[in-house]
């Protein structure tokens, strides 16, 4: 173990656009943000290190040296990780691990329960599926995007002439190399971003806790603060005997990562100085107020709605039974981790009078518009737009999301739609049955066919009979109203429920695929899916496409024009899973009135709220000696144990897992949640509010030192206290 010491589519907008986005006139605010690293140095980082931070623009985004961003990984598809080893050892979140862990638990061993500690390199599990992925450049590519465009062409040749461009783009960056590329629009389309990526699929699991640390808390305390969760997971990146990607082979040897990041052990204050790099997801800060004021009042609580019956109904199972506790534990976080949140959002938009505060800053664009003529010649209209496009987007708006929300929220639909493309595609039979096989190894019928008939008997009381399809009928005349009855019947005569009618069907699709696809359309899940399938994808989906199309080029425009009136300051895109910097400092906050809220959590409150009953409060007896014996080893303070801390970082979904660091680039904990009245910050950033929780990387240390015994994974770290 290393250790120191602690030290335009036309060209009008896009020419507009290039300028606003190199002139290097900010006024950033403090902690509001989430930056383009290529971009520090335009972004004026002299502001930033002002706040504190002590790295240049090169030590964080380079292309000509090592840097920050070549510590940094896409972990899987949602996630971010950090490389804390020179062979290749890697941290993330243990909820970003969560479905590898639980693919190698069974009843017999646990891994969920339990934890896993791989004790030597050659005790590490493989995972199949599990990518990843290196940021290695990115480029700017507006003009290049823009190329063989003239304002003669009606908005489907200019795309797809910017999909050829974008194809050419991509096809120039991958010839003759392993890496791969994607180009993503920023602030709208007024601007492109080609990234680089190199990725790695021999991916091994090195160490998790066990639940009640890793996700202590739980259900009960997801995304609230004050926080005690562990929250973190270990894993290596393999590499062939030339340190490049390789599928799994136990021959390969751990990456040499191009950097990775030092451990900062020596504990963190009130107002140091952080950063947060990583992948977020998505950001709408710059919504229309209709479009804020119908997710307050429709959208998300209808989607509140329909996910807490379907939560009710797993819990109810996962109690009574171990194996299907396991088969859905990782779903189960999955349905009530955005189902929390959005009840966040609400929260914390009717507090801040989101939606009044969108109206405000629309009457003020309104007056500057209408102080010019040229301005109103260019953006004139661009807010009556908005407001016709989203009062005629309503209806189908909410019929896409009952799509999502409850119909396709039923196991066997959406399984049913996979099995059904992928016979379209000519898959082979082998490939379907595995698909089949991986799907029923977590699979639960009495869980799936409550779920069903709660879902379907939802659907129909909400959505108007325009977008009723025809089993409606059967279900009102044949069943009585009987959503149960219905589904019970869909159950018993689905060939998914029958191992021998699914093999015989799977024999007609080998001989001769058209009729094999044919008897599948008559099963009766495949006919009920197809049902809902034509009537809001085939005709509500073409109308909505269109729709969100118009409302793409008019945000567009309205973004051209936000960034001429602001010039007084930087306006950041929103996230979009490329990667971002975003600073702050250590803070605490004040929800509400009459209540304060400490930066930071230690062991002891770990064991208050073990005393409260709570099954997601249950810890491990170990952990509890720890406590009581006062073992903390080097990594307590003042006789307890650190656990999380709260900073004023910008952060959304995708920086799961990102590595929250000191002004020297050092790691202090993992990111892993917003606070519960700050999850507005997709939509709208309060930095009075707003926070990041993470895990203190000593807590980190502890555990897998004192609790896990496996010290020998600190011998590889470069420890700074």
């Amino acid at each position: 173990m290393k250790t120191y010491p602690r030290t335009s589519k036309n060209g009008i907008i896009l020419l507009m656009a290039a300028i606003l986005l190199t002139a290097g006139i900010v006024n950033v605010k403090a902690e509001e943000g989430m930056w383009i690293p290529m971009l520090l140095e335009k972004y004026n980082i002299g502001k930033m290190q002002e706040a504190g931070l002590r790295l240049s623009a090169e030590d964080i985004y380079s292309i000509n040296q090592d840097c920050l961003k070549d510590a940094l990984v896409i972990f899987g598809r949602g996630c971010t990780g950090e490389m804390i080893s020179a062979d290749g050892l890697l941290l993330t979140n243990h909820h970003c691990g969560y479905g590898a862990i639980q693919r190698h638990s069974s009843v017999e061993s646990d891994y969920l329960t339990d934890g896993f500690w791989a004790m030597s390199q050659e005790e590490e599990l493989p995972n199949e599926g599990l990518t990843v992925t290196y940021l290695r450049y990115m480029k700017e590519v507006s003009l290049e995007m823009d190329e063989g465009i003239n304002g003669e062409m009606d908005p489907e040749e200019v795309q797809k002439q910017m999909e050829l461009n974008m194809r050419e783009l991509i096809k120039g960056a991958c010839e003759d190399n392993h890496y791969s590329a994607i180009i993503r629009p920023f602030y709208y389309g007024n601007a492109y971003y080609m990234f680089v990526y190199e990725t790695f699929t021999d991916v091994r699991l090195v160490g998790a806790p066990p639940e009640s640390i890793g996700n202590f808390g739980a259900d009960q305390d997801n995304w609230m603060w004050p926080r005690h969760t562990g929250d973190f997971s270990m894993f290596r990146v393999y590499a062939n005997e030339e340190n490049k990607p390789a599928a799994y082979d136990p021959s390969n040897q751990p990456y040499k990562p191009r950097k990775h990041l030092e451990i900062a052990a020596g504990g963190i204050e009130e107002g140091d100085f952080t950063m947060v790099m990583g992948y977020p997801g998505s950001t709408t800060q710059y919504l229309y107020s209709a479009a804020v004021r119908s997710m307050l009042e429709t959208s998300l609580p209808i989607k509140i709605g329909l996910r807490t019956t379907r939560l009710e109904i797993m819990d109810r199972y996962m109690r009574a039974d171990d194996v299907v506790r396991i088969q859905y534990a990782s779903k189960y976080r999955g349905v009530s981790n955005a189902w929390k949140k959005w009840q966040g959002i609400i929260l914390g938009l009717t507090r801040n009078h989101a939606v009044d505060v969108k109206l405000e800053e629309e009457e003020k664009f309104r007056a500057w518009l209408e102080a010019d003529g040229e301005r109103i010649l260019k953006y004139d209209g661009v807010l009556d737009e908005f407001a016709r496009l989203y009062d005629e987007m309503g209806p189908y708006e909410m019929a896409m999301a009952m799509m999502n929300e409850s119909v396709m929220a039923i196991e066997l639909f959406r399984q049913a739609s996979r099995i059904e493309r992928m016979m379209s595609q000519g898959m082979s039979r082998e490939r379907i049955e595995r698909t089949m096989e991986g799907f029923y190894k977590n699979y639960y019928r009495p869980v799936d066919q409550e779920i069903c008939a709660a879902m379907l008997e939802a659907y129909f009381k909400q959505m108007p009979a325009a977008f009723a399809p025809a089993c409606k009928e059967e279900i009102n005349g044949k069943y009585k109203g009987d959503y149960s009855a219905y589904t019970e019947s869909l159950y018993n005569k689905t060939v998914f429920n029958n191992p021998e009618k699914f093999v015989k069907l799977m024999d007609k699709y080998a001989k001769n695929s058209e009729k094999g696809i044919n008897s599948f359309k008559k099963d009766p899940i495949v006919a009920t899916v197809s049902q809902f399938s034509d009537l809001l994808m085939a005709e509500a989906g073409p109308v909505y496409g269109k729709l969100q199309d118009l409302l793409q080029r008019n945000y567009q425009i309205y973004m051209a024009a936000l960034m001429e009136m602001e010039q007084d300051r930087m306006l950041y895109p929103d996230a979009n899973f490329t990667m971002r910097f975003t600073y702050g400092k250590v803070d605490s906050y004040n929800p509400k009135d009459g209540v304060e809220y400490d930066y930071y959590t230690t062991l002891s409150g770990v064991m208050d709220k073990a005393t409260e009953g709570f099954v997601d409060y249950v810890i491990p007896e170990k952990l509890k000696e720890l406590y009581e014996s006062k073992d903390f080893g080097n990594y307590g303070v003042n006789g307890t144990m650190p656990v999380c801390f709260i900073a004023s970082n910008h952060t959304s979904g995708g920086n799961s897992g990102s590595p929250v660091m000191d002004a020297d680039g050092r790691l202090l904990g993992i990111n892993f949640d917003r606070n519960w009245e700050g999850t507005m910050s997709d939509v709208h950033y309060d930095p009075s509010l707003c926070r990041n929780i993470s895990v203190d990387i000593r807590y980190v240390l502890f555990i897998i030192d004192k609790f896990a015994g496996a010290e020998y994974l600190l011998e590889e770290m470069d420890i700074v206290w």
